[in-house]
């Protein structure tokens, strides 16, 4: 019988680690970003987004970021930049995040908009930038991928 636990556990870890490597995670640095961009010839997609208190941000976080149309995309062709400002003391990010997150908005995001989903170069140059629109995944992507 603990043979069998055994297995079913590595089983199910297995196939959990398979799951979370297979999505792209979010990096948080921007210096990171420019640097995997440089090696994978990818632009750099940045998110302002307040994950606890913005309504269009957790919207566009469901209807986009968390498909599994976008997560593909995103893979070959974007290397996403998180920068959140949560607002719950139980959300409080590490102060050197939030010393991170303020000095990328201040030169990206001078008027707080949120969401403010900015496409970079992978010097950071600015190709255009968006926000929440209500349209499917396929058509904001395009729109994401014209800049």
């Amino acid at each position: 019988m603990k043979i069998e636990y055994k297995k079913v556990t590595l089983t199910l870890v297995l196939a959990l680690i398979s799951l979370v490597s297979a999505a792209q995670s979010w990096v948080v640095d921007i210096d990171e970003a420019k640097q995997i961009a440089t090696e994978s010839d990818r632009k750099i997609l940045l998110v302002f987004q307040g994950s606890d208190w913005c309504a269009p941000c957790i919207k566009l976080d469901k209807e986009v970021w968390s498909t599994e149309f976008f997560q593909n995309y995103a893979e070959e062709h974007f290397v996403l930049l998180q920068a959140d400002f949560p607002r719950k003391k139980a959300n409080k990010l590490p102060g050197a995040q939030q010393e991170k997150n303020n000095a990328l908005a201040e030169k990206y995001n001078s008027q707080g908009f949120f969401p403010l989903v900015v496409v970079m170069d992978n010097s950071g140059k600015v190709l255009g930038e968006t926000g929440y629109k209500k349209m499917p995944v396929e058509d904001y992507t395009k729109l994401l991928s014209s800049f």
